[in-house]
């Protein structure tokens, strides 16, 4: 081997095939508490607490690293609000040498039925401006995607104010029952893998 080729390996990129990166969207404030589009940070919130983590805020987000059978989760809330997730997506990819096979994002989804789960390994951002963002700055939109249906009972002009008005009682008596679900989704994913999750969780 030459010195080049020797200089050339030492600079390789590895990648950690047991680590996952598990990304919730919403937007960072109290005011968003309990709204539509922050379904993704409160699966994550929920996660978090079934896997005995903590969030502790660092660059573009609140991040939280726990472990699983020999996997690593990294779950993230970007604070960079929705509109602009993938510059936190992108950075913690990297920071963490994962690979985008190994993402997996979480947001809400207004052309679904409310409690409806569809979970993709690729696909248009559907209208949502933080899947749009993310699929922008990793110029790809092949990474997995978990969309939770907040339904679309909305004039059409209120689109804006509907994903980010608080839930419905009946909606939030009815989220409790989400919490053992999107745990029970991510592990499937890291121990499973991304198939045999959609067979088991899209109906």
């Amino acid at each position: 081997m030459s010195w080049l080729k020797y200089l050339n390996f030492g600079f390789k990129k590895t990648f950690d095939m047991n680590k996952f990166l598990i990304v919730g969207i919403g937007n960072i404030g109290k005011e968003y508490d309990e709204t539509r589009h922050n379904i993704g940070f409160k699966a994550l919130d929920w996660i978090c607490k079934e896997l005995g983590g903590n969030f502790e805020t660092k660059k573009l987000g609140d991040v939280s690293r726990t472990n699983y059978r020999g996997k690593t989760f990294i779950l993230l809330k970007p604070s960079t609000y929705v509109n602009l997730s993938g510059k936190s997506v992108r950075y913690w990819l990297n920071k963490e040498k994962i690979k985008t096979q190994n993402l997996l994002v979480i947001s809400d989804d207004l052309n679904l039925d409310f409690g409806t789960i569809r979970i993709r390994t690729k696909g248009s951002d559907g209208g949502h401006n933080g899947l749009k963002n993310i699929s922008e700055l990793l110029n790809t939109n092949h990474y997995n995607r978990l969309r939770f249906g907040i339904g679309g009972n909305f004039n059409k002009e209120k689109q804006s104010d509907y994903v980010l008005s608080k839930w419905s009682k009946e909606e939030k008596s009815k989220l409790i029952t989400f919490e053992s679900i999107f745990y029970q989704i991510i592990c499937s994913y890291a121990i499973s893998g991304i198939e045999s999750t959609m067979n088991q969780f899209n109906k």
